[in-house]
C-alpha cells in the first residue's frame, strides 16, 4: 500500500502555487500547462504526464522551503536533473511537485591539489572535465549523454560510461553528498577524507533514484589526465569471436579504459550517420582504449592486438593521434541517434550480464526479437557486460509499441536469468518495475521498502517508482512496464 493514500493533499493546486511563490520568484512556479510541457516526460518520451506544479529553486534554501511545504502538506515532489534518463524515473507525478534543479548549476570549487570538485547538482557531466582541463584533471564516468546530463542526475541512477571498466561508476568517483531530506533538512554525507564513520551512506544514496532525499551538492574525485591513450579497433565476423575476445583482454591481466561492442546493424547505423571508418561488412565490432605511460600503450597494444587476431578478427585499426582516435569514439558516441536514422522509433534497454555470457545473451536477443517480428541493435560496454539493445518499431503499425515493450522486459528477464541484473546505469525507474520481481525475492523487497521508509515514511519521494509496491508479480505483468496509469505518448526518433 502506498501510504500517501492515508495522506491526501489537502490544498489545491493554486493554493499551493502561492504557498511556493511567497520564498520563490512567481515565475518560477509554473502551473499552465504549456509552461509544464517540457518537463512532462525524461528520455523514454513515449510516456507523459503534466505535473500539478513545476518548481524551479535557485538556491539550496529554497529546495529546503519546498520539501518543508510538500511534507506538511503531503504533496508527492519528484527530483527532476537534465531529463536525459531512459526509465521513466523523472516523469511527474500528476498530484504533486515536478522539482527541477537545473538552475543549481554552479561549479563551486575545483581543488586540484586535493583533486577534486564541488558542485552543485545541475552540472553537465562534461563541464566538469572542461573545468578541471587546465589544471590536467579530468573527471571519469562518461555517460553517452555527458554533453547534456547532469550530475545530479548521474548521482540519481549511478551513471557509468565508457570508463567504467577502469575508473568505476559514480558511486566510486563521489566522495561528499549534501541531501535535503523530505522534511526539508540538510544533511552532509561523506566528506574530502578517504573514509568516514558508520554505514556507508554515500553508497546507498547513489542510484537511489530520488526515493530518499534530493542532492544539492556534490563533491567528486579528479583523476589526471593520462599520458598517453590509443584506442584499437577491430572486426569480426561473427558474436561469439567477439565477445570471447572480450574475456580474453581482461584474462591477460589489461584493463582498458575503455572496451566497447557493436553488432553490425549499429556498426552500420553509426557508419552511415558518423562516417567514423567503421568495417560494415563485420557481424560485430570492439572498441579498446587503452592509457598510461607511453611504454604501458605498446605492451598493451600489441598484447591485444595479438589476442585478436588469435581469435578471428578480421580487421583492425590502432589510432595514431587524437583526431584518429576521436573519430573512432565518435561512431560509438553517436550510436543512439545514427538509431533514429533508420527507425520511426526504438526503444534503448539497459541490463548487465557477466562478461562470459556476451555471446550467449546477444544470441538469445536475437530469438527473441524474431520471435516478436522487431529488429534489435545492441550498442554496450563489452568490458563491463552492460548491454544497450535497441528495440527497433513503428509506433504507426497496430501493436508494435506493445511488442517492443514485451520484448524489452524478456531482454531483461533473459539478463537475469544469465546472472546479471536488470539494469546496469539506467535506473529501475517506471520502466522496470515489473521486472524488479524477476530479480529479488519478496523479503528482499521488503528490506527495501524498509530502507525507503526509513528516509520517507510517508512515500512522498517520487512515489511508484524504483521498488514494486505490489506484492502480486501478476498485477504488474498486467499493466505495461510503465503502467497503465499515464498517457501514453509515441517519440519518433526518425
Amino acid at each position: 500500500m502506498n501510504p500517501l493514500s492515508d495522506a491526501t493533499p489537502k490544498l489545491s493546486q493554486a493554493e499551493l502555487a502561492k504557498l511556493l511563490r511567497e520564498f520563490m520568484p512567481a515565475d518560477s512556479v509554473l502551473t499552465e500547462i504549456e509552461s509544464q510541457r517540457p518537463f512532462e516526460c525524461d528520455g523514454l518520451a513515449i510516456y507523459t504526464e503534466i505535473p500539478l506544479v513545476v518548481a524551479l529553486p535557485e538556491t539550496v534554501e529554497q529546495v529546503q522551503q519546498i520539501m518543508k511545504v510538500c511534507h506538511q502538506h503531503h504533496f508527492p515532489v519528484v527530483a527532476r536533473g537534465a531529463g536525459t534518463g531512459l526509465s521513466a524515473g523523472a516523469l511527474p507525478n500528476k498530484h504533486g511537485v515536478l522539482l527541477s534543479l537545473s538552475k543549481l548549476k554552479n561549479i563551486l570549487e575545483i581543488d586540484p591539489l586535493a583533486r577534486t570538485a564541488r558542485l552543485q547538482p545541475g552540472v553537465r557531466n562534461l563541464a566538469i572535465s572542461e573545468a578541471a582541463e587546465p589544471y590536467g584533471l579530468y573527471y571519469a564516468p562518461d555517460p553517452s549523454s555527458q554533453i547534456a546530463c547532469s550530475i545530479g542526475g548521474n548521482i540519481a541512477e549511478n551513471a557509468g560510461g565508457v570508463h567504467c571498466l577502469k575508473y568505476g561508476l559514480t558511486v566510486h568517483n563521489v566522495l561528499a553528498l549534501e541531501l535535503i531530506t523530505v522534511e526539508g533538512d540538510r544533511l552532509q554525507i561523506g566528506g574530502s577524507r578517504l573514509d568516514s564513520s558508520g554505514p556507508d551512506l554515500l553508497a546507498v544514496l547513489n542510484g537511489s533514484e530520488g526515493l530518499l532525499g534530493v542532492v544539492t551538492e556534490i563533491t567528486v574525485k579528479l583523476l589526471p589526465r593520462p599520458e598517453q591513450v590509443e584506442v584499437i579497433m577491430a572486426g569480426f565476423d561473427n558474436i561469439d569471436q567477439a565477445g570471447n575476445a572480450v574475456s580474453e583482454v581482461i584474462a591477460a591481466g589489461i584493463i582498458p579504459g575503455g572496451l566497447e561492442m557493436m553488432d553490425k546493424l549499429a556498426i552500420q547505423a553509426a557508419e552511415a550517420f558518423a562516417h567514423a571508418g567503421y568495417p560494415v561488412d563485420a557481424e560485430a565490432l570492439l572498441l579498446c582504449e587503452v592509457d598510461g605511460t607511453t611504454a604501458e600503450i605498446e605492451h598493451n597494444i600489441a598484447t591485444i592486438s595479438t589476442l585478436f587476431k588469435k581469435l578471428g578478427a578480421t580487421s583492425i585499426q590502432v589510432s595514431e593521434n587524437a583526431d584518429d582516435r576521436a573519430r573512432m569514439w565518435k561512431g560509438r558516441k553517436s550510436a543512439f541517434p545514427a538509431i533514429g536514422r533508420i527507425s520511426a522509433d526504438y526503444y534503448c534497454m539497459d541490463g548487465t550480464i557477466p562478461r562470459s555470457k556476451i555471446a550467449e545473451v546477444l544470441q538469445k536477443i536475437h530469438a527473441l526479437a524474431t520471435r516478436h517480428e522487431l529488429r534489435v541493435a545492441n550498442v554496450f560496454h563489452a568490458g563491463d557486460g552492460n548491454l544497450h539493445p535497441l528495440i527497433l518499431f513503428d509506433s504507426s503499425v497496430a501493436g508494435e509499441i506493445e511488442r517492443a515493450e514485451i520484448l524489452g522486459g524478456e531482454i531483461l528477464v533473459a539478463c537475469v536469468e544469465s546472472g546479471g541484473s536488470i539494469t546496469g546505469e539506467h535506473g529501475v525507474g517506471l520502466e522496470k518495475i515489473a521486472q524488479m520481481h524477476d530479480q529479488f525475492s519478496t523479503a528482499e523487497l521488503t528490506q527495501f521498502h524498509a530502507l525507503k521508509a526509513a528516509f520517507d515514511p510517508l512515500g512522498q519521494l517520487n512515489p511508484g517508482k524504483g521498488i514494486p509496491v505490489l506484492k502480486n508479480c501478476q498485477e504488474y505483468r498486467s499493466l505495461s512496464p510503465l503502467g497503465s496509469s499515464h498517457s501514453h505518448h509515441v517519440h519518433n526518433h526518425g
